[in-house]
């Protein structure tokens, strides 16, 4: 049976007496684990995006965050107190959009399909009074090793960006921030721009002002208002490092959309390339 990408604060609550149901903080920044110390959902554990969600080479070969090797993960999975019956909710402290997503797209691509990303992370669950919890979680023990054997959702790599950015059969979706697709400023990569070709949709769109993802008939409207009559799986999302672009997939699944595919080099791996880059004012 499936269940939906995303979960409210109040189902949350009503299932966390449920031992498999296991909850994970994928804050992503540099006050994250700090902030989780202070403050954190009540049975929640930290996962540190940069060491457990991707494998960062020296060269940034890959872009910043490119995958780890499924066994890497597996191990990881296994040590976070994971197996195949568990009922994983993640959050993160930026509508979902700093790691939470990232993290349900590994677990999804690697075969586990009962996870979810709370709706409104940690700042909703405060205002819905959710339980908190200061300090670290003990790790639940698990059996043996969750045994994963290969990414499973669609990806993409750089030279298959290139060909698909010049065909008006597929549509490249850029995530970031208008400011960093324009080419105005950078604050993080090489060089600023957007890769020739991509159509930029703020990933920061999938949200109300509250913090909440929009309704699935709105993200539907939405997309397939820009989207027009590409297939999904012509469809290639990518933002900075392969992170953020996730929180878009996240957004098209809830919406019955599907999930296109997902290019984790993103804009860190391409300014990195000498390929060609535009700007809106050229």
């Amino acid at each position: 049976m499936e269940i939906s990408p995303i979960i409210e604060v109040d189902a949350l609550l009503a299932i966390l007496s449920n031992p498999n149901v296991l909850i994970f903080d994928v804050s992503n920044h540099k006050n994250a684990k700090a902030n989780f110390e202070k403050a954190h959902l009540e049975r929640a554990l930290f996962v540190e995006t940069n060491s457990q969600l991707a494998e960062i080479r020296d060269d940034l070969s890959g872009g910043r965050h490119p995958l780890p090797k499924i066994a890497r993960f597996a191990e990881t999975v296994t040590s976070l107190g994971i197996n195949e019956n568990s009922h994983v909710v993640l959050y993160d402290d930026n509508g979902g959009s700093n790691a939470a997503a990232r993290f349900w797209w590994m677990l999804r691509s690697a075969g586990h399909q009962n996870v979810q990303v709370l709706n409104g992370g940690i700042g909703e669950a405060k205002r819905r009074n959710f339980p908190l919890a200061t300090g670290s979680e003990p790790v639940r023990t698990v059996s043996q090793p969750y045994q994963l054997k290969k990414w499973n959702l669609p990806t993409v790599e750089i030279n298959q960006v290139a060909i698909a950015s010049q065909d008006p059969n597929y549509l490249v979706v850029d995530v970031r921030d208008q400011q960093r697709y324009d080419g105005i400023a950078e604050p993080i990569d090489l060089i600023a721009g957007h890769i020739p070709g991509a159509i930029n949709i703020p990933f920061t769109e999938n949200l109300d002002a509250d913090g909440l993802f929009l309704n699935p008939t709105a993200l539907r409207d939405k997309y397939k208002a820009k989207f027009g009559e590409i297939r999904n799986e012509n469809i290639i999302v990518h933002c900075g490092s392969g992170v953020t672009a996730c929180h878009t997939i996240l957004s098209l699944e809830y919406a019955g959309m599907g999930i296109p595919k997902l290019y984790i080099g993103s804009w860190s791996e391409w300014s990195r390339s000498n390929r060609k880059i535009e700007k809106k004012n050229g």
